[in-house]
């Protein structure tokens, strides 16, 4: 386990290489948005709010919340892209963040009224999907990696290549997650998650249509009960998940795959076409309140980006170790290499 410090320190040399200049730049203007709306519209997550966030949010402002969720970034992208409108408040990752900002989704963010905002750690600004801190708050960030039960497998999984071979069959599921499943064999062949390159992709999809033949299934929130129950024995799972997991089932373990893996950082952003940008606002500063921010970090199991809430945590997710951080990457937008991962996830789920 680092210390903050230490992590800063060493994540700078891996973040850097997801900045772009600007990255000290301030944010977006200062526009005035008016009275506070009495209606919030928030797109997150499953389980990925402490449940007593919304109720207070709504006692303190007197704004009514209406709560969806979804399932994975594409999801999302792809409704909001459809024309979706009437959400306030989203929550992508770092390369959804950044195709929803060049496809002109995101409406800049009004630092007037989140006041809160110095309360976020300076490693967490500045970064290639929002360079300029203009669009995106971050929420959490987490790992992808592999979650097992340590009373049902005896020996700990240490490659993606547990996947690959049928000793768990039936018994195992990977994220139902395009970016998580290509990208874990391809850092499994040694190549970087944000591939584009044809022949790497293809043997990714060798490799994924190998492991689908012993799969129970592809699941992403949904698994967790399936591991406390121990119909499923080991999946492909985010560190947060794990952690929630753990909490009614001791015997979950989870662990980073010895070839790496994703270093994910998810953020608060308001599409252009939110009706209620005001109260938008209000409830990004709401959690970006040391006490609130912790709640959340606490209730989901993932990390929390705000410096602040650090001390109020009772246990806080430990920064990645230098060694975990030599093996983590950021995912990036793929831009028109998109169509070709699209193409490589539909013949690996119609396999």
């Amino acid at each position: 386990m680092t210390s903050r410090r230490e992590f800063v320190a060493t994540a700078a040399a891996l973040l850097a290489a997801c900045r772009r200049n600007g990255g000290n730049a301030p944010a977006a203007g200062s526009e005035e948005l008016g009275p506070l709306e009495r209606e919030l519209n928030i797109y997150n997550w499953s389980d990925y709010i402490a449940p007593e966030v919304i109720p207070g949010f709504e006692k303190e402002f007197g704004v009514r919340v209406t709560y969806d969720t979804y399932e994975s970034s594409e999801e999302m992208v792809a409704r909001l892209q459809a024309g979706a409108s009437g959400y306030d408040l989203v929550v992508p990752t770092t390369y959804a963040v950044t195709a929803l900002t060049e496809t002109g989704l995101l409406a800049r963010l009004s630092p007037r009224y989140l006041a809160n905002l110095s309360n976020v750690a300076p490693v967490f600004r500045g970064l290639a999907h929002d360079p300029a801190n203009a669009y995106a708050v971050p929420w959490l960030w987490g790992m992808t990696g592999i979650a097992w039960r340590t009373d049902l497998i005896a020996d700990a999984p240490e490659s993606w290549s547990v996947f690959l071979g049928g000793t768990q069959a039936g018994k195992m599921t990977m994220l139902d997650d395009m970016r998580d499943v290509i990208g874990a064999f391809l850092r499994y062949r040694g190549h970087s998650i944000n591939s584009v390159d044809p022949a790497e992709l293809e043997a990714a999809k060798r490799d994924a249509i190998q492991a689908k033949a012993h799969l129970k299934a592809y699941l992403s929130a949904p698994v967790k009960g399936q591991l406390i129950a121990g119909d499923v024995w080991l999946a492909q799972l985010w560190n947060g998940d794990a952690a929630q997991a753990r909490k009614e089932q001791p015997a979950l373990a989870w662990m980073l795959p010895e070839e790496g893996s994703t270093l994910w950082i998810d953020s608060l952003v308001v599409p252009k076409s939110a009706p209620h940008p005001r109260a938008a606002h209000e409830f990004i500063n709401y959690t970006l309140r040391p006490a609130i921010a912790a709640a959340i970090s606490a209730a989901t199991g993932y990390g929390s980006p705000n410096q602040a809430a650090m001390p109020l945590i009772e246990s806080p997710v430990p920064y990645p170790s230098p060694n975990e951080l030599a093996r983590l990457e950021i995912q990036k937008d793929l831009g028109r290499a998109s169509e070709a991962w699209d193409r490589v996830w539909t013949e690996i789920k119609s396999a």
